[in-house]
Protein backbone atom coordinates (compact mmCIF):
# COMPACT_ATOMS: atom_id res chain seq x y z
CA UNK A 1 0.00 0.00 0.00
CA UNK A 2 3.38 2.63 0.77
CA UNK A 3 4.30 1.88 -3.10
CA UNK A 4 0.93 2.86 -4.33
CA UNK A 5 1.59 6.88 -3.81
CA UNK A 6 4.87 7.07 -5.61
CA UNK A 7 3.48 4.37 -8.44
CA UNK A 8 0.22 6.48 -9.17
CA UNK A 9 2.37 9.96 -9.33
CA UNK A 10 5.39 7.71 -12.22
CA UNK A 11 2.47 6.14 -13.52
CA UNK A 12 0.52 10.11 -14.38
CA UNK A 13 4.00 11.53 -15.59
CA UNK A 14 4.52 8.48 -17.87
CA UNK A 15 1.29 9.26 -19.27
CA UNK A 16 1.43 13.30 -19.38
CA UNK A 17 4.62 13.05 -21.17
CA UNK A 18 3.47 11.24 -23.95
CA UNK A 19 4.02 12.14 -27.26
CA UNK A 20 1.73 14.50 -29.03
CA UNK A 21 -0.04 13.96 -32.39
CA UNK A 22 -0.08 17.86 -32.58
CA UNK A 23 1.62 19.07 -35.97
CA UNK A 24 4.64 20.87 -36.02
CA UNK A 25 4.64 24.56 -36.08
CA UNK A 26 6.83 27.28 -37.21
CA UNK A 27 9.11 28.55 -34.53
CA UNK A 28 10.95 31.44 -34.66
CA UNK A 29 14.17 32.66 -32.49
CA UNK A 30 12.66 33.46 -28.85
CA UNK A 31 12.82 37.09 -27.51
CA UNK A 32 15.78 36.07 -25.31
CA UNK A 33 17.61 35.13 -28.79
CA UNK A 34 16.63 37.87 -30.29
CA UNK A 35 17.43 40.20 -28.12
CA UNK A 36 21.44 38.69 -28.30
CA UNK A 37 21.34 38.41 -32.39
CA UNK A 38 19.65 41.47 -34.24
CA UNK A 39 16.80 40.50 -36.00
CA UNK A 40 17.52 39.47 -39.70
CA UNK A 41 15.65 40.86 -42.61
CA UNK A 42 12.65 38.86 -44.32
CA UNK A 43 14.46 39.29 -47.40
CA UNK A 44 18.07 38.36 -46.25
CA UNK A 45 16.57 35.57 -44.37
CA UNK A 46 15.23 34.35 -47.41
CA UNK A 47 18.24 34.88 -49.73
CA UNK A 48 20.60 32.96 -46.45
CA UNK A 49 17.56 30.24 -47.08
CA UNK A 50 17.65 30.20 -50.59
CA UNK A 51 21.67 30.04 -51.22
CA UNK A 52 21.57 27.11 -48.55
CA UNK A 53 19.15 25.10 -50.38
CA UNK A 54 21.17 25.75 -53.40
CA UNK A 55 24.13 23.95 -51.47
CA UNK A 56 22.13 20.78 -52.23
CA UNK A 57 22.13 21.22 -56.04
CA UNK A 58 22.76 18.28 -57.82
CA UNK A 59 22.20 15.67 -55.04
CA UNK A 60 20.21 12.47 -56.03
CA UNK A 61 16.62 11.82 -54.98
CA UNK A 62 16.67 9.62 -51.78
CA UNK A 63 12.74 9.38 -50.33
CA UNK A 64 13.30 10.65 -46.51
CA UNK A 65 16.41 11.93 -47.58
CA UNK A 66 17.66 15.44 -46.09
CA UNK A 67 21.74 15.18 -46.43
CA UNK A 68 23.82 15.56 -49.67
CA UNK A 69 23.46 11.82 -49.77
CA UNK A 70 20.68 12.00 -50.92
CA UNK A 71 17.24 14.32 -50.57
CA UNK A 72 13.50 14.45 -51.08
CA UNK A 73 11.63 17.49 -51.52
CA UNK A 74 10.14 18.58 -48.20
CA UNK A 75 13.41 17.34 -47.09
CA UNK A 76 15.55 20.11 -48.88
CA UNK A 77 12.51 22.80 -47.98
CA UNK A 78 12.72 21.69 -44.09
CA UNK A 79 16.31 21.30 -43.86
CA UNK A 80 17.18 25.13 -46.05
CA UNK A 81 14.67 26.40 -43.34
CA UNK A 82 15.90 24.96 -40.24
CA UNK A 83 19.49 26.37 -40.80
CA UNK A 84 17.51 29.54 -40.13
CA UNK A 85 15.89 28.51 -36.57
CA UNK A 86 13.07 27.65 -39.20
CA UNK A 87 11.24 24.75 -38.13
CA UNK A 88 8.81 23.05 -40.30
CA UNK A 89 6.99 19.85 -40.78
CA UNK A 90 8.74 17.18 -42.53
CA UNK A 91 6.10 16.23 -45.12
CA UNK A 92 4.70 18.40 -48.05
CA UNK A 93 1.63 17.74 -47.36
CA UNK A 94 1.90 19.51 -43.55
CA UNK A 95 3.80 22.15 -44.74
CA UNK A 96 0.69 23.58 -47.25
CA UNK A 97 -0.92 24.03 -43.75
CA UNK A 98 1.97 26.31 -42.35
CA UNK A 99 1.77 30.10 -43.04
CA UNK A 100 -0.91 31.68 -45.54
CA UNK A 101 -1.73 31.22 -48.95
CA UNK A 102 -0.84 33.72 -50.98
CA UNK A 103 -1.80 34.59 -54.87
CA UNK A 104 0.56 33.49 -57.26
CA UNK A 105 1.16 36.77 -59.20
CA UNK A 106 2.26 38.18 -55.49
CA UNK A 107 4.87 35.29 -54.83
CA UNK A 108 8.44 35.92 -53.61
CA UNK A 109 11.69 34.84 -52.83
CA UNK A 110 11.31 32.53 -50.15
CA UNK A 111 7.80 31.37 -50.66
CA UNK A 112 6.86 27.58 -51.03
CA UNK A 113 4.74 26.48 -53.77
CA UNK A 114 3.00 23.03 -53.89
CA UNK A 115 1.80 20.72 -56.28
CA UNK A 116 -0.42 17.57 -56.47
CA UNK A 117 1.39 15.40 -58.74
CA UNK A 118 -0.67 12.33 -57.95
CA UNK A 119 -4.45 13.47 -59.82
CA UNK A 120 -5.37 10.12 -58.92
CA UNK A 121 -5.11 11.35 -55.26
CA UNK A 122 -5.63 15.39 -55.67
CA UNK A 123 -3.43 16.23 -52.62
CA UNK A 124 -0.49 18.13 -51.82
CA UNK A 125 2.63 15.62 -52.11
CA UNK A 126 5.26 18.00 -53.42
CA UNK A 127 6.79 21.14 -52.49
CA UNK A 128 9.41 23.63 -54.13
CA UNK A 129 11.35 27.03 -52.90
CA UNK A 130 10.47 29.96 -55.31
CA UNK A 131 14.31 30.87 -55.66
CA UNK A 132 12.99 33.98 -58.38
CA UNK A 133 10.18 35.39 -59.84
CA UNK A 134 9.29 37.95 -62.56
CA UNK A 135 8.38 36.95 -65.84
CA UNK A 136 8.64 33.52 -64.88
CA UNK A 137 9.01 31.84 -61.28
CA UNK A 138 11.81 29.20 -61.09
CA UNK A 139 11.46 26.78 -58.04
CA UNK A 140 14.40 24.59 -55.65
CA UNK A 141 13.36 21.29 -55.37
CA UNK A 142 13.77 17.66 -55.20
CA UNK A 143 12.68 15.85 -58.46
CA UNK A 144 12.56 11.49 -58.43
CA UNK A 145 13.91 12.07 -61.56
CA UNK A 146 16.41 14.76 -61.59
CA UNK A 147 17.85 15.10 -57.98
CA UNK A 148 17.97 18.44 -56.41
CA UNK A 149 17.19 20.74 -59.58
CA UNK A 150 15.53 24.26 -60.25
CA UNK A 151 12.54 23.83 -62.48
CA UNK A 152 10.55 26.88 -63.70
CA UNK A 153 6.63 27.18 -63.32
CA UNK A 154 6.78 27.68 -67.08
CA UNK A 155 7.66 23.83 -67.71
CA UNK A 156 3.99 22.38 -68.47
CA UNK A 157 4.28 19.34 -66.18
CA UNK A 158 4.68 21.26 -63.15
CA UNK A 159 2.26 24.06 -64.66
CA UNK A 160 0.09 21.09 -64.99
CA UNK A 161 0.27 20.13 -61.54
CA UNK A 162 0.36 23.64 -59.74
CA UNK A 163 -1.63 23.57 -56.35
CA UNK A 164 -0.68 27.12 -54.55
CA UNK A 165 1.81 29.00 -52.70
CA UNK A 166 2.43 29.62 -49.11
CA UNK A 167 3.99 32.12 -47.17
CA UNK A 168 5.86 31.33 -44.04
CA UNK A 169 8.20 33.78 -43.75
Amino acid sequence: MRYLGPTLILIFLLVSCGPSKKAAVITKPTATKAAIIPSIPKDEMANSIIQYAQTFNGTRYKYGGTTKKGMDCSGLIYTSFKKENIVLPRTSRAMSTQGEWIPLRKAEKGDLVFFKTNKKKNIINHVGLVIETGSTLKFIHASVSKGVVVSSLDERYWNNCFSGVRRVL
